[in-house]
């Protein structure tokens, strides 16, 4: 038996017992109460992974003040815990025993009870445990309410049988949502909002002995059982103890088939008995239920049979499986139909109830075990940024997607989920996929090979997991390197944003859709519609956010030219869903002011479906519809007839269908919308083969994180790096060479993966499988004299070369705006190891970002620059053109300024003063021709022919000819004069433009 952790002192255990397992309390007599908390001190102010008490909220405003105070009247001792609050958002506090320890066994006990000092606000305080997995901060979460209706002292007892498990948020995603009080981690208090208060509470303890309940249930395999009529359901019904101690006592099950739709006689025969489980069972013994159904030779859809238990000497379960006989001889269920007609089908049979869960998608954590996705016909569930089973592995991602598929069985019509997530470089939310690097990077190859193989390595281990939908990719055209979305573009071009579009096809496979029920293909989400990369900095109206979710303020022409073409080319490409931006829009001219994208009916109805003739269906972003004007029925009705076709509702599902059966009763949305949407819908799960293979097809796991895979992200990666200086030939490095590396990005995974990999902002350190820049320099050059100092302090005397990876930790979205606590400077750690090392030996700087970084007076002192972006899991690719394995053949996808005070720079813009302008980008591949001007005019005639040839393969290879002539005339003496030119030429070859873009080099050459 452990000792708990709380009490320190030899003293203060004087009269206590230790905590008792299960099997120790199952005698007449009752235990003695255990303390969880006296509040004398024993307990420090602390957060993980010592043991504590911390606080937490909202914001900087919403976390309590706390102390330990002496009073005269505590119940307990001679101290209790008090404290003030004014709480906006929400916040409270937690007490997590030591990360580093076993977690303490609760089950002896029937209940957590404390003192509370009352002072009748009749507000609610959230009281929260917590159970399983690796530490406080890593369990699950079970919660209750109490309600401050006294004066005074009062002891509050919460029996264990009253925590239900949090469905709307769970820090890892659950571990089995079952609360075994075996491995207990501490409690959490959410004090109530609204208006300032005070409180005290003393003597947190466990009291009265375990209810045989919470150590005994019985449990069913599943909550729904499928059949085919005429076919025999097995309802598997199983016991269970905490501890698989077999059962001190019996348990009986009596069971009985009745109610649900199907009619007891002609579709089924009904079965009524009870059975025991004697003393002395084996933990997990299972008896199995037959229910017989019957054919009637009738098209009809599904029918339902619940089989009611009652349960004597255990907890029964929390649900009533139900055999489920599945509708059969509809035409809508005929995969040799079209699907158009199999659609027109459907529809017609379905309510307006059914009509609006289609539309309507939760968060998985949300549902919880899943019973509403049947109870509210949702459409479908997704996994917000790191919301992941647990484990976070393939086969758990599987397990849970087709329980939630299973789920969708027991409605009318059995409409299949579908489940989507934000794979946004690689399924990064799954530990040990491949991660790719993110589309800053991608745009970098200037490779539309390579974009469209890291779609398929993508597609092929999301599918591989029971997921057919994916939210990228983005389609953002980046003006501002202060947007902290800069990495999710491909770039600052909208040509190069189109070139890269082959991912597209690589996710999706053929334009037409007909390789989407494939088990290596996803449907694709261009995103997001429109012009969410040119929002003006300082027009963000959400949270501390300075510019994503902001206004971009266009003329109609630069909103054409610049962020509707990408999705022109993503439509032509088939793809199969868009989503509209947080930001908002304003037309130069046309008065209107900024209207919400997803409120802009024009712009969604008019230029995307109807002009650009897009057919797939629009999801809303997360919530998005809340930052709408007016109360919520005008959010709904506003986005849907705007052309929203399904709403991201992650947990207000409930709130949102019902509001929308409200809205087109009242007919304020017509009929005729919800039909065109849910058309739109099912559409696309007729394509991805859903009706007939619902569940995870797991044939392709074997290749999430292969090396076939890798091999694809490795390629990706070095194709990626930009070599931006590389004065005396620094690199490619020699593997004689003794080479000291530093800085905080060297070794790093979880740095140059960056955000939305395993969590949603993403985190430093070694955080999913994968190969950093340092150690694949070392496998690069095995047997090298190969250092690391990570700042920097150890000795620099006796090596040849220095490199220094340095850069950004990670974030996401408007998290990592700059001036909502970031900007574009190396930190000072970052400087100083770029002056300590490049001050004493030649040295390589590589930057992982994503966006660029301000180099300042550093450059002179810098011999090769490298521009790494975020590489994603394999730092290989880094290492193979480091050391020459591979060359340099990286572009710059955006320009990279010299201040922050340009902001924003792009390619095009009149007065064009960059440090390195849009397309620079030296090479290792190949010597620069030689010749001057002679030979760039001749190269301006081959690139005239190429031009007028159609020749894409050969107008890049004389382009780039020409490029790299400049490139070496250039060196660093970059004026205006000469990056203007130079910009213009790769954004005319980017859009064929051959023989022009060699003029503008020519430009470039005659300027340097």
């Amino acid at each position: 038996m452990r000792r708990t952790a709380l009490l320190v002192s030899a003293a203060l255990l004087t009269g206590l017992l230790p905590l008792a397992s299960a099997g120790a309390a199952t005698g007449a007599e009752e235990p003695p109460p255990v303390p969880v908390d006296r509040f004398e001190g024993e307990v420090p102010f602390a957060s993980q992974p010592a043991e504590g008490i911390f606080t937490w909220g909202g914001d900087s405003d919403d976390p309590p003040e706390l102390e330990l105070a002496a009073r005269d009247d505590a119940p307990e001792g001679d101290k209790v815990l008090s404290g003030t609050y004014d709480i906006s958002g929400y916040g409270g506090f937690t007490h997590d025993f030591a990360a580093n320890e076993p977690g303490h066994d609760w089950s002896a006990h029937k209940g957590i009870r404390f003192w509370w000092d009352g002072k009748n606000t009749g507000k609610r305080v959230n009281f929260e445990i917590k159970d399983g997995g690796a530490n406080g901060e890593a369990s699950e979460l079970w919660t209750t309410s109490f309600t401050d209706e006294w004066t005074g002292w009062h002891q509050v007892e919460i029996p264990f049988s009253d925590f239900a498990y949090r469905t709307d948020y769970q820090p890892v995603g659950g571990i089995d949502q079952n609360l075994g009080l075996t491995e207990m981690w501490g409690y959490a208090l959410t004090l109530p909002t609204g208006t300032p208060g005070t409180f005290a509470m003393d003597g947190v303890e466990l009291y009265g002995k375990a209810d045989p309940a919470l150590t005994t249930k019985v449990l069913t395999g599943a909550a729904v059982y499928p059949v085919k009529e005429g076919g025999t359901a097995g309802v598997r019904i199983s016991v269970a103890t905490t501890g698989s101690a077999p059962l001190a006592e019996p348990v009986t099950v009596a069971y009985e088939s009745a109610g649900g739709s199907a009619g007891a006689g002609t579709d089924y025969t009904p079965v009524k008995g009870e059975f025991t489980f004697p003393a002395g069972t084996a933990s997990g013994a299972t008896h199995t239920v037959s229910v017989p159904t019957l054919k009637d030779k009738t098209a009809e859809p599904a029918e339902t049979i619940p089989l009611k238990l009652t349960v004597t000497g255990a907890k029964a379960p929390a649900e009533t499986p139900q055999v489920v006989i599945d509708a059969h001889g509809l035409p809508y269920l005929d995969a040799k139909l079209p699907v158009k007609r199999r659609v027109a089908d459907l529809l017609s049979r379905m309510s307006l109830e059914e009509k609006a869960g289609q539309m309507t998608q939760a968060e998985r954590n949300a549902v919880g075990t899943g019973g509403d996705v049947a109870a509210y016909d949702l459409g479908s569930l997704l996994s917000g940024g790191g919301s992941t089973p647990t484990p976070n592995t393939a086969a758990a991602w599987a397990k849970m997607i087709d329980g939630f598929q299973l789920r969708a069985q027991a409605t009318r019509f059995q409409i299949p989920l579908i489940y989507g997530v934000d794979a946004v470089h690689g399924h990064n939310n799954l530990v040990g996929a491949t991660v790719l690097p993110h589309n800053i990077g991608i745009g970098a190859t200037r490779d539309p090979g390579t974009a469209e193989k890291a779609g398929a390595v993508t597609a092929a281990e999301v599918r591989a997991t029971g997921i057919p939908w994916d939210f990228a990719p983005c389609l953002c055209v980046t003006r501002d390197e202060r947007w902290g979305r800069s990495y999710e573009s491909f770039g600052e071009d909208p040509a190069l944003v189109k070139q890269m579009e082959t991912v597209v096809q690589g996710l999706q496979g053929a334009r037409d859709g007909k390789d989407l029920d494939r088990d290596d293909k996803v449907l694709a989400t261009a995103k997001h519609f429109v012009g969410d990369g040119g929002t003006e900095y300082g027009s963000s109206t959400t949270g501390s956010y300075t510019i994503d979710q902001g206004v971009t303020k266009v003329t109609r022409q630069e909103l054409e030219a610049v962020h509707l073409a990408p999705f022109q080319e993503a439509v032509d490409r088939g793809v199969g869903t868009v989503m509209p931006s947080y930001s908002s829009l304003d037309i130069i001219g046309d008065d209107e002011g900024p209207v919400k994208m997803h409120a802009d009916a024009a712009m969604i109805n008019g230029v995307l479906k109807d002009r650009m003739g897009f057919d797939g269906f629009v999801i809303s972003d997360w919530q998005a519809i809340d930052q709408l004007p007016g109360d919520y029925a005008s959010d709904v009705r506003t986005s849907v007839n705007a052309g929203l076709d399904m709403i991201m509702v992650p947990s207000a599902y409930k709130d949102f269908r019902t509001t929308l059966i409200d809205e087109v009763q009242a007919g304020r949305i017509g009929e005729s919308r919800i039909d065109d949407a849910v058309s739109r819908i099912l559409t696309q799960k007729f394509k991805l083969g859903l009706f007939e293979k619902p569940y995870a097809d797991t044939s392709g796991a074997a290749a999430i994180g292969s090396a076939g895979h890798r091999a694809v992200a490795r390629t990706a990666a070095a194709e990626s790096q930009v070599l931006l200086k590389n004065a005396g030939g620094v690199l490619p490095l020699k593997k004689s060479q003794k080479v000291y590396v530093a800085g905080s990005n060297a070794d790093d995974i979880g740095n140059q993966t960056g955000g939305w990999t395993v969590s949603w902002q993403g985190s430093s350190g070694k955080i999913t499988d994968g190969t950093t820049v340092l150690e694949g320099m070392k496998k690069a050059a095995p047997g090298a004299t190969i250092s690391y100092s990570k700042d920097a302090s150890a000795p620099t005397d006796g090596y040849d070369v220095g490199v220094v990876v340095v850069g950004e930790t990670p974030y996401a979205e408007g998290i990592g705006d700059v001036g909502n606590g970031n900007d574009l400077e190396l930190t000072p750690a970052d400087q100083a190891a770029v002056d300590k090392v490049c001050g004493a030996m030649k040295c390589a700087v590589l930057i992982v970002s994503g966006r660029p970084q301000l180099i300042g007076d550093r450059l002179g002192d810098i011999d090769a620059l490298v521009a790494s972006w975020l590489p994603g899991t394999e730092g290989d690719g880094v290492a193979d053109v480091l050391y020459g394995a591979k060359p340099f053949t990286g572009q710059l996808p955006v320009t990279w300024p010299k201040s922050q005070a340009q902001l924003p720079i792009n390619v095009g813009d009149t007065a064009y003063d960059p440090q390195f302008p849009f397309g620079w980008g030296l090479t290792t591949l190949r010597t620069p021709p030689g010749g001057g001007t002679l030979t760039l005019k001749a190269l301006a005639l081959a690139a005239a022919a190429a031009q007028k040839a159609g020749s894409a393969e050969a107008g890049r290879a004389v382009v780039g000819r020409a490029r790299l002539l400049v490139q070496q005339k250039v060196g660093q003496d970059i004026t205006p004069a000469v990056a203007e030119p130079f910009a213009d030429a790769d954004h005319l070859l980017l859009s064929g433009r051959y023989a022009d873009a060699v003029a503008k080099l020519t430009e470039a050459y005659r300027a340097a």
